[in-house]
């Protein structure tokens, strides 16, 4: 079966002959090489374009060892471009597999790398570069430095829900229920038994996942890092800092790691595009807090298979479906904190509420609460004080748990079921204004 990934495919079309190196970032399995070498490479051939134009490279094959050295890399495709009246793309998939070799050049940089190899490749007037890769501190952080604006970053996510209902012939209703638990990674989307949707998530963690990350990294100790896996799953949609995390390890495992071990290894668990963080911002006083912060799992299926499905509390999970959602649309998304004074006991005091996300798209700002049930008169009051005291005229919007159409109150709040808040694009839109 076919999946479609027109938001990401589009992207690549938009960009096609700018000029710049396209980088196509994800977390492995993710569906970079399907887009790349399947879906981009079927619209090229739709242009007319033959086989000999469409360089393809798939670096983590091993019959493609010798062109890990970013020197033989360029020489290869630069053999390929064997005219200069025709135009030739170059789709090389898994490119952080390429090795950092001593420079030949005396007096210049010590090493050569594969961003040399790409600057090299631009200047080929007809040829067009679109690499793909798996570690954001390779690609994402250092395309700026390297390239600087020469080089353009997809980020490319797993299905979302939208992508997800086509791919699984189910109903809405039952889609839903089967994407909160086993996500939206693509195989484990066309594996039809539960079983085997299960097996394979899991496998991801034990074979490729923390494999990779120990091996980049010289890790020592990869049990430390499956432990603080466990226990970034099992917290999302919850605060936490790294004190808490160690004393949680501690207690659970009986280790004991330094805060510097700690940030260091969520540091690599982020670069992996495991793990997203939000941070805490003060409405009122508008600043940042440093701590604590939230962390949201990239997939939820993966999060529910690392913990053998034993918490899957739904509201954790749409939650978890909703701040994905909202970064793959290409928002900044923090949490939201302010303080309201409260009377307790005859004596006033201020009490720090939450606003689940403050949605920020270039000037334009949304606050998001994410209210799996709002069964009770209690609740929903619990659930608007903050949205209510914000003291600004920016947009509010409440997410509920089934679906119920859209439709905004006498007060200005907006409310939406998840499902079309997930399928319809232009709700988020008309609200960013």
């Amino acid at each position: 079966m076919d999946i479609k990934r027109d938001f990401y495919l589009n992207k690549l079309i938009e960009r096609k002959n700018d000029g710049f190196v396209k980088f196509v970032t994800g977390i492995r399995r993710c569906g970079k090489s399907y887009l790349l070498n399947v879906l981009f490479k079927e619209h090229l051939r739709t242009q007319g374009l033959g086989d000999a134009q469409i360089i393809e490279l798939a670096l983590d094959d091993d019959t493609n060892e010798a062109l890990r050295d970013p020197r033989r890399l360029s020489a290869f495709i630069r053999d390929k471009v064997v005219s200069h009246d025709i135009p030739y793309y170059a789709l090389i998939d898994e490119i952080q597999m390429c090795e950092e070799v001593p420079s030949i050049v005396e007096g210049g940089k010590a090493t050569f790398t594969f961003y040399d190899t790409l600057n090299g490749l631009m200047k080929i007037p007809n040829l067009d570069v679109y690499v793909s890769g798996s570690n954001s501190k390779m690609l994402s952080d250092e395309v700026p430095t390297h390239f600087r604006d020469r080089g353009e970053i997809i980020r490319m996510h797993p299905l979302s829900f939208s992508e997800y209902l086509p791919a699984s012939g189910l109903s809405e209703y039952r889609a839903w229920n089967e994407y909160l638990v086993y996500g939206g990674m693509p195989e484990a989307v066309l594996k039809r038994s539960p079983q085997d949707k299960r097996e394979y998530l899991s496998s991801l963690f034990k074979t490729l996942y923390l494999k990779d990350i120990v091996e980049h990294n010289g890790l020592r100790n990869d049990f430390v890092l499956g432990a603080l896996v466990n226990v970034l799953m099992s917290a999302v949609g919850s605060l936490t800092n790294l004190s808490n995390i160690v004393s949680t390890l501690e207690s659970t495992q009986g280790i004991k790691p330094s805060l510097h071990t700690v940030q260091d290894y969520i540091g690599y668990l982020k670069q992996a595009y495991l793990f997203e963080q939000a941070e805490r911002y003060d409405i009122k006083r508008r600043k940042y807090l440093s701590y604590p912060s939230k962390y949201y799992a990239e997939d939820v299926g993966l999060r529910n298979a690392r913990l053998n499905y034993r918490q899957t509390e739904r509201t954790h999970l749409m939650e978890n479906v909703i701040f994905n959602e909202l970064v793959s649309r290409g928002a900044n998304v923090d949490v939201g904190v302010i303080e309201i004074l409260a009377t307790k006991d005859g004596k006033r005091e201020k009490r720090q509420h939450e606003i689940d996300f403050i949605v920020n798209l270039g000037m334009d700002k949304l606050y998001i609460q994410s209210a799996f049930e709002m069964g009770t008169e209690a609740k929903t009051a619990h659930e608007l004080l903050p949205l209510r005291k914000t003291g600004d005229s920016f947009r509010k919007l409440v997410i509920t748990g089934d679906d119920q159409p859209f439709y905004t109150d006498e007060n200005g709040i907006s409310f939406v079921g998840i499902i079309p808040f997930l399928l319809d694009k232009s709700i988020l839109s008309s609200l960013m204004v």
